[in-house]
């Protein structure tokens, strides 16, 4: 049994080890994720802002559905993971359908919300797939003051914008949202 001891210590201090390495991986990761965000939340908004000073809510329109997946395209390909945006209330199902993680997430972002907390929400973890090991990252998107142009009540749209949005996106579903509702998350699969 002595001899057990040393041997059983060693390999309990292995482990913290390997447990504390890797909660500064997820540290690491979360903080990396972050900036990747930003970057795209950055770019994605500069863009917004210019075009509706140079041609109004309705030229908008084409950045969501020209620079956002062309903007999320090129940090994936930098980065070497899937970045994206998605919705539970998509207005473009073929780029913005999210996976059953990401649902999960996105609806609790919601129940959160419902109880009151920051529209300043993320959540991040480590999940087994059929496809193997990934880090997955999610940053909520709270619907903003602008954004209500596009993605308001009809109160709130103007008629060029609504006829715009139906000739582009026969089955859109992203509208009717209020200040501050979140109106979907920026997301991350990396693989490990």
């Amino acid at each position: 049994m002595m001899r057990k001891t040393p041997f059983l210590l060693a390999s309990l201090l292995l482990a913290a080890g390997a447990v504390a390495a890797a909660a500064e991986d997820l540290d690491r990761f979360q903080e990396e994720s972050r900036k990747v965000v930003t970057e795209l939340a950055a770019r994605l908004g500069g863009e917004l802002q210019k075009e509706m000073k140079a041609g109004g809510p309705a030229s908008a329109i084409g950045v969501c559905r020209d620079a956002a997946p062309a903007i999320a395209a090129e940090l994936s390909r930098k980065t070497g993971w899937k970045v994206s945006r998605v919705s539970l209330k998509t207005r473009n199902p073929a780029l913005g359908l999210p996976d059953a993680w990401e649902q999960k997430v996105l609806a609790d972002f919601a129940k959160r919300m419902e109880k009151g907390k920051s529209a300043d929400l993320e959540h991040a973890e480590v999940v087994e797939e059929p496809q193997g090991r990934f880090y997955r990252y999610m940053k909520a998107i709270p619907t903003q003051g602008a954004c209500l142009r596009c993605h308001g009540t009809d109160a709130d749209v103007p008629r060029d914008v609504r006829d715009a949005l139906k000739s582009s996106y026969p089955h859109d579903r992203a509208a009717g949202y209020t200040l501050g509702q979140i109106r979907g998350g920026f997301s991350i699969k990396r693989p490990l």
